[in-house]
């Protein structure tokens, strides 16, 4: 399992929601990259450095640190697609390869390189922006019903991390809470929502709502 590369968004017009830039256009980058835990959602601040986002209200803080994609799966895209689809271009700024990212559980930890540790918090839920980025009509309806959203992580230990470094299951938490079986959850099949909750490092808002629902 390893780290394919890094990606670091560059801003862009965003028209799909009426915010003034998107950070979904992410690239490669040479070298490495520093890794911290950013500030609260609604700052903009994400993990990785000379990356942010725009959308403050939905995205960005501690649970959405940093987002990672597997090679693999953009690979069955590309195929759907016609077309190629580089590193990054899922606004992800981790693209791995080897690795089950939608098969992680919630609260697996994952170390990259010698010092990051991050850990998998919950998977990416599709937007306007998204859809409109790649151009493609009908892209929430059809990602959500592949279920193989990605995964939103926490820094757990900060540092450098590059293309190439190997990636290691540190720890994997005894539950079966995916981050697939989250995102149904959140999408198509509420009726998993109560599963969620044995999963420890749920996210306090994603806790919140599953409770309010099932009341």
């Amino acid at each position: 399992m390893m780290l394919l590369s890094v990606n670091v968004g560059r801003p862009q017009p965003n028209p799909w929601k009426g915010l003034s830039a998107t950070g979904i256009d992410k690239q490669p980058v040479a070298g490495p990259v520093a890794v911290s835990a950013p500030g609260p959602k609604g700052t903009g601040e994400v993990g990785l450095r000379g990356d942010r986002v725009y959308d403050v209200k939905n995205h960005g803080g501690v649970d959405q640190a940093v987002y990672a994609y597997a090679r693999e799966d953009l690979d069955g895209w590309e195929a759907e697609f016609g077309r190629p689809l580089h590193n990054g271009v899922f606004g992800e700024n981790l693209t791995s390869q080897g690795l089950d990212v939608n098969g992680a559980r919630i609260g697996e930890r994952w170390r990259i390189g010698p010092d990051v540790v991050l850990e998998v918090s919950c998977p990416r839920i599709p937007c306007a922006t998204f859809q409109g980025w790649l151009e493609r009509e009908g892209w929430i309806k059809q990602f959500t019903r592949a279920s193989r959203p990605g995964a939103y992580l926490r820094v757990i230990e900060p540092g450098d991390i590059r293309a190439d470094d190997p990636i290691e299951i540190v720890h994997r938490p005894d539950h079966d809470v995916t981050v697939a079986l989250m995102f149904r959850a959140l999408t198509l099949e509420p009726d998993l929502l109560p599963r969620l909750l044995v999963a420890e490092a749920l996210p306090l808002e994603t806790k919140e709502l599953v409770r309010r629902r099932s009341a």
